[in-house]
C-alpha cells in the first residue's frame, strides 16, 4: 500500500492542535488556517501583510525566509505526517535553515505557537474547507 497524501489547494481551513490551553472537548484547539499550496501562494506567503489570524500552512516546503515581512513570526517545521520537528521565531529580514525532513511549514505571529502548546513531537491535523 502506498503513501496517501491529499492534493492540497490554496484556501481556508482549520488546524487542530492537541492539548494546549483553551482546548475544545476532545482535547484539541482549533485554529483558523490559510493554506498556500500553489507556487504563487507559497511564494507570497505572509509577505506584505501586517499580521495573521491563526496560521498559514505552506506546502510543500522545507524552508522559509522573512525578507519583506513586517512582523516577526513563529515557524513550525512539519514532517510528512504533520509532526512538529522544530519551532523557531524569526524576525523580518532573515533566511531560515533548510530542514531536510520537513515537508510542510506552519507560520503564525510570533508567540502564537507557544500559546497553542505547539512544540517538537506534537502532531497537528490541518483540514481544508
Amino acid at each position: 500500500m502506498g503513501w496517501w497524501r491529499p492534493a492540497w489547494r490554496d484556501g481556508a481551513g482549520v488546524l487542530a492542535v492537541p492539548g494546549g490551553p483553551g482546548t475544545l472537548p476532545g482535547g484539541r484547539l482549533e485554529v483558523p488556517l490559510e493554506i498556500a499550496a500553489s507556487y504563487r501562494a507559497r511564494r507570497r506567503g505572509l509577505l506584505g501583510r501586517d499580521g495573521i489570524t491563526g496560521a498559514m500552512l505552506i506546502t510543500p516546503t522545507n524552508s522559509v525566509h522573512t525578507f519583506g515581512m513586517r512582523f516577526p513570526i513563529d515557524v513550525a517545521y512539519l514532517d510528512r505526517s504533520f509532526r512538529v520537528l522544530s519551532v523557531v521565531t524569526m524576525r523580518p529580514g532573515r533566511l531560515g535553515l533548510i530542514r531536510p525532513r520537513a515537508r510542510h511549514v506552519l507560520e503564525a505571529e510570533a508567540g502564537a505557537m507557544g500559546g497553542w502548546g505547539l512544540r517538537p513531537g506534537v502532531r497537528v491535523e490541518p483540514r481544508a474547507g
